[in-house]
């Protein structure tokens, strides 16, 4: 996490939009191994020749690679409850991929906390507004409303 804060405290950060988390490079095998894992091998995203073809002029992520990526930037912009023992991923709200990013780009997050809501005793909703940018060029690869779940002892 981020940032670890009190009960009290998390309220405070509703609105807050953290610093930008540090760049991560994209890169081929990356890209190869996660067509492994979800089976979809579409040549855009694996077979560098036929890529060239294309508008794109190489391979691109796949886009769920992109939002999966949201993971490991959480460990910067995510905001932790003190005494949690658990986070869960709750799902999004809103996802849209809005540009392709092509291998061996870097990208990294923004993210700003919108609500925070104790759900049950010791559960807490937290939803972030998230980007995902890509180094040098102007629009987001992907613009999403992520929800996670924090329990708390």
């Amino acid at each position: 996490m981020g940032q670890i804060v009190s009960r009290e405290k998390l309220q405070e950060l509703v609105g807050h939009t953290a610093e930008p988390t540090s760049w991560f490079k994209v890169e081929q095998e990356r890209i190869n191994l996660f067509a492994d894992a979800t089976l979809d091998h579409q040549f855009i995203h694996v077979d560098e020749q036929a890529a060239k073809q294309t508008p794109f002029g190489t391979t691109i992520a796949h886009g769920f690679l992109s939002l999966s990526m949201l993971s490991h930037f959480a460990a910067e912009f995510g905001i932790g409850i003190e005494g949690v023992v658990m986070g869960i991923n709750y799902g999004f709200d809103k996802v849209r991929f809005i540009n392709p990013v092509a291998v061996n780009s870097e990208i990294r997050a923004h993210a700003k906390l919108l609500e925070a809501t104790e759900k049950k005793p010791g559960q807490f909703m937290l939803s972030y507004e998230v980007s995902v940018e890509i180094k040098g060029v102007d629009k987001p690869a992907l613009l999403a409303e992520w929800l996670t779940m924090q329990i708390v002892k």
